[in-house]
């Protein structure tokens, strides 16, 4: 790959879920070691496969990769180190406080704020290492959220000492006082382009480049700016009677035309779509290079999966029942928005009074929905219900406040977790809307998602700087999230492994929560598309059979649905 030209010590490679940053990342550190260097390959993702490509077991510490001279590799689990950080931040006051206020504080460091704390705080470990390593290569990026957290002048402050318990990002930077020259050093790091590369890896379809252009965007302005773009997975028909594959096509090559100008003025890398996951250090190897794929003859796949449903199948069952939510959930481009427009509709057309509303900042519902009979189509804008929250705010608790006390509760609206409290709300009113009619609701990417269900559990601490108190559709919202006679939800995957694995992490979430899962929706399955013939996407039709099988071992009912093009999906559902 070009960007290993003339390589910067750290690699940064980021992107959403099942775009491939994870063996652009392996195939990076091969090529690095393959070239004589010193290499630390790090991962940060639980859901990965890196022990099968590797063909090692991974722990917390580097080992050295079998075959690959100079390479060694290490795991990072995050939530394991979210929970050493929690505990290093907690256990000060174990014995020092009633055991409420300890359970209180912890509950305050359970949320994603110190998921993502946790991980930078191993990242600068990682970054103020000394040059053992030649180069280190990090599968994830630090994230703009928790880089402006790091900014925020109350991350070195004893915040829980003063703190009143209120609903904010602060409390996870408790910690961090004694760190301040560790992280500091990492920022540098981070902004130094001698230093630091960070890799934006995306799919070429519109959803995967704009999440591209919008970390670009974040981190450009945070000081990181010295980025490239790797486009994974672009597909060329070889049978141009194959339809579904003259599509796939059309759809990557306007996706990949109509990239954002800052983002395609990066410096690029592309590469085609594979037939296969990639396993063994010989696969990741001809990744690197660019080489042709020989794509070897698969065997015949199921034309629907055995156990599974489709996409009438599911709206019966959800039409049984004329009132109440249904939730659309999982990772960004999974086709969660698709799939609650085409259930919107066809429940509308079935004569049930349907409303479609979508809590996702970078949703967009289509005019013509509009027109479906016995349908209401609505949409939460972020930005609006986030300036009228922080006014609310400001004008209620800021009030009581002195010039130090508004500064500071200024700082901390300024948070993106304010954004998650703000669309809550409006997300808790149309819930309470469903008293008679379907309410089908877009839920934002998986992160979002499970902060405002985390939300919902905690909203009593937002009561404390909200003299007004919870409404009452709040109080309410837990419970019917609860309620399997009131709220339906779909996790939404693709047959692929990040995805699942995905999604089964947010089901395990879910059901923490005591939120169970009405039914897996696996969409764009080639395995449930009728006549497909080109030669690479008959071999990933074949690859998909491990991932139907490993929802449907785990599934209460599973839904698969063809690969459709999207322009013509939409428009027929219409």
């Amino acid at each position: 790959m070009n960007l290993l030209d003339n390589p910067t010590r750290i690699l940064l490679f980021t992107g959403k879920g099942g775009v491939g940053k994870t063996t652009a990342a392996c195939a990076s550190a091969l090529a690095l070691a393959d070239a004589g260097h010193r290499v630390l390959l790090v991962s940060t993702d639980p859901a990965s496969n890196l022990d099968e490509v590797l063909g090692l077991t991974l722990t917390g510490i580097p080992l050295p990769v079998p075959g690959a001279p100079g390479l060694y590799s290490m795991n990072i689990d995050p939530e394991e180190k979210a929970r050493e950080y929690r505990e290093q931040v907690v256990a000060p006051y174990r014995g020092v406080l009633p055991e409420s206020a300890v359970r209180s504080i912890e509950e305050r460091l359970s949320g994603a704020c110190t998921v993502e704390i946790a991980a930078f705080q191993e990242f600068s470990r990682i970054v103020a290492s000394g040059g053992e390593f030649e180069h280190v290569v990090l599968d994830t990026a630090p994230t703009g959220h928790t880089l402006r957290l790091l900014e925020l002048p109350a991350a070195w402050s004893d915040y829980l000492q003063t703190s009143a318990g209120d609903p904010s990002c602060l409390g996870p930077l408790s910690g961090l006082q004694q760190q301040k020259a560790l992280f500091e050093a990492a920022r540098a790091a981070l902004a130094d382009p001698s230093i630091t590369t960070l890799v934006l890896v995306a799919r070429p379809d519109a959803a995967s480049l704009a999440e591209a252009e919008r970390s670009r965007a974040e981190l450009a302005e945070l000081g990181v700016r010295n980025q490239r773009l790797v486009i994974n997975g672009l597909f060329a028909a070889a049978d141009r009677s194959d339809a579904l594959a003259a599509a796939m096509e059309r759809e990557a090559r306007a996706a990949v035309a109509g990239i954002p100008p800052a983002l395609a003025d990066l410096p690029r890398d592309e590469r085609s779509l594979l037939p296969h996951d990639l396993v063994g250090l010989e696969a990741l190897r001809a990744f690197s290079s660019g080489e042709p794929v020989q794509i070897a003859a698969s065997e015949p796949a199921m034309e629907g999966p055995d156990g599974s449903e489709g996409l009438h199948d599911l709206v019966d069952r959800l039409g049984r029942r004329p009132w109440g939510v249904v939730m659309t959930m999982g990772k960004g481009g999974v086709g969660k928005t698709w799939v609650a427009r085409r259930l919107a509709v066809e429940l509308a057309r079935r004569g049930h009074r349907v409303d479609l509303t979508t809590t996702d900042p970078a949703g967009q519902l289509p005019a013509g929905l509009a027109e479906t009979p016995n349908l209401r189509v609505s949409s939460l804008d972020p930005e609006a219900e986030t300036q009228a929250y922080k006014a609310e705010i400001m004008s209620t608790a800021g009030a009581m406040l002195d010039e130090r006390g508004r500064a500071l509760l200024e700082e901390d609206l300024r948070s993106p977790c304010t954004e998650e409290i703000a669309v809550f709300r409006a997300f808790a009113a149309r819930v309470s809307e469903a008293e008679g009619r379907i309410v089908v609701i877009d839920t934002a990417p998986t992160g979002h998602t499970l902060l405002l269900l985390d939300a919902a559990q905690s909203y009593h601490r937002e009561v404390l700087r909200h003299p007004g108190g919870a409404p009452e559709e709040v109080l309410g919202l837990l419970p019917r999230l609860r309620d399997p006679d009131f709220t339906r939800v779909l996790l939404v995957t693709l047959p692929e492994a990040t995805p699942v694995h995905e999604a089964q992490a947010l089901e395990r979430d879910l059901r923490r929560a005591d939120i169970h899962p009405f039914a897996w929706v696996v969409n764009r399955s080639l395995s449930a598309t009728h006549g497909v013939q080109d030669p690479l996407l008959t071999r990933r039709r074949s690859n998909e059979a491990r991932y139907l099988r490993e929802v449907r071992e785990g599934a209460t009912r599973m839904v698969v649905l063809p690969w459709e093009a999207e322009a013509a999906a939409v428009g027929a559902a219409f």
